[in-house]
This record gives structure tokens, C-alpha cells and sequence, in this order.
């Protein structure tokens, strides 16, 4: 199996960046702010409406917690209100204010966590009108955070770093609509649903009458995936046939959750003039994700030692997998899909084995920064980027600096905040979750595994994924309201502190490079990045996953070695 994995993830990741830096041109050209010559005369009509005046840190902040506010609002009344609305051919009725409350605060954070079933539980009107176009927005205002963070290091002395809404403006309808078009029209043509058709009554080869859901499902699936969102349409997400029909639909979703995080980093590279940076960075995030892949891929196919025991002739592990998708790209979709903030799913986490299953955990508890989601994945490992600049200012007795701009004790306590938000809202909500009745309540798995499966749900919360290892009884008010707040919390209390080390760093003066300065490009710099990620997330998580997935497979290979 060790080829076709190598070829998998050759074929995948030259065909991400193919797409990807062409994509880069583009979102550099918005972050500088220049017009697009096809599109300037409707942009001129727009802001008139919205103001064109650029922003502070403070100023542009409000904007987007503003923005995400009145989307929540209005998200979570068209949920309790769904009884009423239109397009409801099935008749079903308004979510209770728990399940509502986690959903609303689910899409705005870009989350998409799903306590439902959403076959059976939302309406076309709120599929289409309250998650799909939540979708835009969050993934919009992801991307115009990490504008704001990439211009501070293009500009200098000044306080300024954009217009909220403009970049929310053209984010959306520049990159993300006519890219949710193109998906869209490919996932029709290889056999996705779009349509408005009541539920289809058919009788199954047992003779039993079912009801086969209908729905807008590729508008939906396409830019939950552009925009790193996840969530499905259906409850068995890109697993199921409507919603990820062939092998080719399967390889256009991967290459959707990673497209925009990729050609960010080209974006990153051209805006501040130094084609360098962003390829550092970029090797960094592709080189801890192939290796990764490669645990996954190899821990799938080496598979459980009880079917050895029991004399199975294939000891893969094809438990909670698509067969029309096998080991090798479910286990590569496991992977983008946590390394990137998405959660759309094509196979059952839950069944993979444990240390297979651990991997996308971790991915997640290291703040979701190789590539991670739209925006939110970048500006998180660019707070990386500044630490690794900090820890190699002091090896060698230098003022830390990152592109000319001197990373001084204001910056590194807003990059320590940031970093270590998401730890605590994983590490406190599982304490709190395993310490109450009504938490240990929703367990179904005892021991080990449903630990894991606690911690899998905080992790998945708290950095804004959504996946689940499932097995969890997650859909009661303790839950609902529990993650509800690490989602919340998770987003926006990563993004003040990125928006004030913004606010800080357009202020100073570029210095100029030196013979002493460390170059942030080299091979040395991205393997003391990659080390500065993985240490993070190793002291931080060890002793948590050593209770989960690790004790978990001890457990299981003593059995065979007793």
C-alpha cells in the first residue's frame, strides 16, 4: 500500500498548489487593495453605500464582531421560527432554543457542529437562507482578519489597516461566490442533488416504504467546503451518495477545503514582496500534514490485531468507511479535513483505530494552523511565526523580528493569549464534561475510547472543526450550551488578540535586514516553525491523549502480547 498512498498524496498536493497559486494572485491583489478592472464600476456603486475610509485595529474589529453578531441573531430566530417560513415542504417544526442556540453559534464561528440530523430536522428556507449564506459570511470574516494581520506587516507607521467591509464585500463576491459556482456545477454533473422536490416515497429489496430526502444539497456542499466550513446537508455528511456521489466529487472536495488556505500563503508571499515567506510557510504546513497522511494511511491499513487473531486473510481497516472510497482516500480526507477547520467527513472517525483516529484529534488541538481554515488557519500560524521568531531572538541574544518589524513584549503576550485559548477551552470542557452527571450521561462508549470521544468533541469545538467521533449524546441543553461556548470562544477570542498584534505591528517602521538577521524562509527556520507547532501541541496534549487514543491502543496490542 506504501505506492499508491506516496501516489495519492504526490498527485493531491501538486494539483493543490497548481490551482492554488493562481488563486494567491488574486487574494494579493485584494489585500493590497487594488481595483479589479472587470468588476471597478460596481465596486464604485458599493461603496458609496458602505464607505470607503479605512480602519483601525479597534475600528475594524467592531466591524466583524458587529457583522458575526447580527448573524447570529438572525440565524438563530429563522431556526426557532422554521415552522413558519416557506419552503418547508416536509413541515417540520422550529429547533428547541438549546439545539438552536449551539446551531446559530455553530455556522457564524465557522464551526458547522451538528447536534441533528439535518434531513429530518431543518427546511430547505433554513438550509439554504440560514446555514448556506452563514457559510459566506464566516468564511468571509475569517479571510478579512488575515487581510488586516498581512497588511500590518506591508505597512509601517501608520494605524490603518483596511475597510472591514469592503474586504467582507469582495471576499464574498470576488472569490467565494464565483468559486462556489464552479463546484457547484461539478458536483451536479457528477450526481449531487440540487433540486426542491418533496421527499420521494420508495420500498426498499425488504419491502419496507421509506421516505428518500430531496434538497438543494451541492449549493450547500460547495461552499461548505470552499469556505472550510463542514457541516453536511445529510446526516451521514460527504459519506453519503447525495452529497459525494464518485471518486472524482471526493477528490474536488479535498482539494476544495485546502484551496483557499494554500493560496494564502502565495498571497502572503506576493503581498509583502518576498515570494519567500509564503513558501516557508507553505512547506512548513505541507510537510507536518504528509507526514500526517502517512500515519494515518499506514495505522488504517495495519488495522486491528483481533482480525489477525480471528484469521482474516486482509487485516485493513474498512470499519465506518466508504468501500467505493477505501483506506487510502478516506485517510487522506480524514486529514484534510482537520488539518483544515472544515469537518465535512466521508468516513466514521470514530471507527478508525485509535492511534489512526488520534492524528486528525491532534490536528485539531494544535490550533488547526496546517493550512486550517479560511483565514483562521493562516493568521493562527502566523502567531506561530512570531513565537519561532521570539524563541530564536533569544538562542541567539537578538530583538526578535519578523519581515523588518520588531516583535517586542506587547506582541508576545497577545501571540501567548491567542495560542493558548483553545488548549484551556478543550482541556477545562472536558473536565467539566467528565465531573458532571449530565455530561458523563451522553457517553455511550465507556473507558478509553469514550474519553477520546469526550475529547474529540471539545477539540473539534473549541478550534472551530465541527467533525465528531460520534458515539456521543451531544444533542441535550449541558452539551448544546457546553460547546456552544468553547465555539464561541475559540473563534473570537483568537481573533481580538490577532486583531491587536495587527494594530501593534502597523505602527512600527520596517527596519532594514542585516547580517544578523534570521532569515524566515530557509530550511533552518521551517524546521524551527515545525518544531515550535509541535512542541505546543505536544505539552500541552500528551498527557490527555496518553488517557485516550494512546492508552486505548496499548490496551488493545497487550491483549496479543500477553
Amino acid at each position: 500500500m506504501a505506492l499508491p498512498g506516496f501516489l495519492l498524496i504526490a498527485s493531491y498536493m501538486l494539483v493543490l498548489l497548481l490551482l492554488a497559486k493562481p488563486l494567491g494572485r488574486l487574494l494579493a491583489k485584494l489585500i493590497a487593495g487594488e481595483p479589479l478592472p472587470w468588476i471597478g464600476r460596481v465596486e464604485t456603486v458599493l461603496w458609496r453605500a458602505t464607505g470607503h475610509e479605512e480602519m483601525n485595529w479597534q475600528r475594524y474589529l467592531l466591524a466583524i464582531l458587529l457583522f458575526n453578531g447580527l448573524g447570529f441573531l438572525l440565524l438563530l430566530a429563522l431556526l426557532m421560527l422554521q415552522g413558519d417560513l416557506p419552503l418547508n415542504p416536509q413541515h417540520l417544526p422550529g429547533l428547541s432554543w438549546d439545539l438552536a442556540l449551539n446551531t446559530a453559534v455553530s455556522f457564524v464561528t465557522n464551526t458547522d457542529w451538528q447536534a441533528y440530523a439535518g434531513e429530518t430536522t431543518l427546511s430547505y428556507f433554513s438550509q439554504m437562507v440560514g446555514l448556506t449564506v452563514q457559510n459566506f459570511l464566516s468564511a468571509a470574516s475569517g479571510m478579512a482578519v488575515a487581510f488586516a494581520l498581512i497588511r500590518a506587516f506591508t505597512r509601517q507607521q501608520t494605524s490603518l489597516l483596511g475597510n472591514a467591509w469592503q474586504d467582507l464585500i469582495r471576499i464574498t463576491l470576488w472569490v467565494l461566490l464565483p468559486l462556489s459556482l464552479i463546484i457547484t456545477l461539478l458536483f451536479i454533473q457528477q450526481g449531487a442533488l440540487q433540486n426542491f422536490n418533496e421527499y420521494q416515497p420508495f420500498v426498499t429489496v425488504e419491502g419496507a416504504k421509506q421516505l428518500m430526502p430531496m434538497g438543494p444539497v451541492a449549493s450547500q456542499e460547495a461552499i461548505k467546503l470552499l469556505g472550510t466550513n463542514g457541516g453536511g446537508f445529510f446526516n451521514a455528511n460527504s459519506a453519503h451518495p447525495f452529497e459525494n456521489p464518485t471518486a472524482l466529487s471526493n477528490a474536488i472536495q479535498m482539494l476544495a477545503i485546502l484551496l483557499i488556505p494554500a493560496a494564502l500563503c502565495f498571497a502572503f508571499g506576493e503581498a509583502v514582496g518576498d515570494a519567500r515567506q509564503g513558501r516557508g510557510i507553505l512547506w512548513t504546513m505541507a510537510l507536518i500534514f504528509v507526514a500526517a497522511v502517512a500515519v494515518v494511511m499506514w495505522c488504517e491499513t495495519q488495522g486491528n490485531p483481533h482480525f489477525s487473531a480471528l484469521g482474516a486473510t486482509s487485516n485493513l481497516n474498512m470499519e465506518g468507511k466508504e468501500s467505493r472510497f477505501g483506506i487510502l482516500p478516506s485517510a487522506l480526507f480524514a486529514v484534510v479535513t482537520t488539518a483544515a477547520s472544515c469537518g465535512a467527513v466521508n468516513a466514521m472517525h470514530d471507527s478508525f483505530t485509535a492511534l489512526g483516529g488520534m492524528i486528525p484529534m491532534w490536528l485539531m488541538q494544535i490550533g488547526e494552523v496546517v493550512f486550517g481554515g479560511v483565514g483562521s488557519g493562516f493568521y493562527g500560524m502566523l502567531l506561530f511565526v512570531l513565537l519561532a521568531v521570539f524563541i530564536a531572538g533569544l538562542m541567539i541574544g537578538r530583538t526578535p523580528e519578523y519581515l523588518g518589524k520588531k516583535i517586542d513584549v506587547r506582541e508576545m503576550k497577545m501571540t501567548a493569549m491567542a495560542i493558548l485559548v483553545t488548549p484551556a477551552l478543550v482541556l477545562t470542557g472536558t473536565a467539566l464534561a467528565l465531573m458532571t452527571d449530565a455530561g458523563r450521561a451522553a457517553i455511550f462508549n465507556p473507558g478509553n475510547h469514550g474519553f477520546s470521544e469526550v475529547l474529540y468533541a471539545l477539540s473539534s469545538a473549541a478550534n472551530n472543526n465541527g467533525s465528531a467521533f460520534a458515539g456521543l449524546a451531544a444533542n441535550s441543553p449541558f452539551w448544546n450550551l457546553l460547546l456552544a461556548v468553547c465555539m464561541l470562544l475559540g473563534r473570537f477570542l483568537v481573533i481580538v488578540p490577532v486583531m491587536a498584534i495587527a494594530g501593534s505591528l502597523v505602527e512600527k517602521k520596517t527596519q532594514p535586514a542585516t547580517q544578523g538577521t534570521l532569515p524566515t524562509y530557509g530550511a533552518l527556520f521551517i524546521g524551527l516553525l515545525a518544531g515550535t507547532v509541535l512542541m505546543v501541541g505536544a505539552l500541552t496534549f500528551i498527557p490527555a491523549l496518553a488517557l485516550g487514543p494512546v492508552a486505548e491502543h496499548l490496551s488493545l496490542t497487550r491483549i496479543f502480547t500477553e
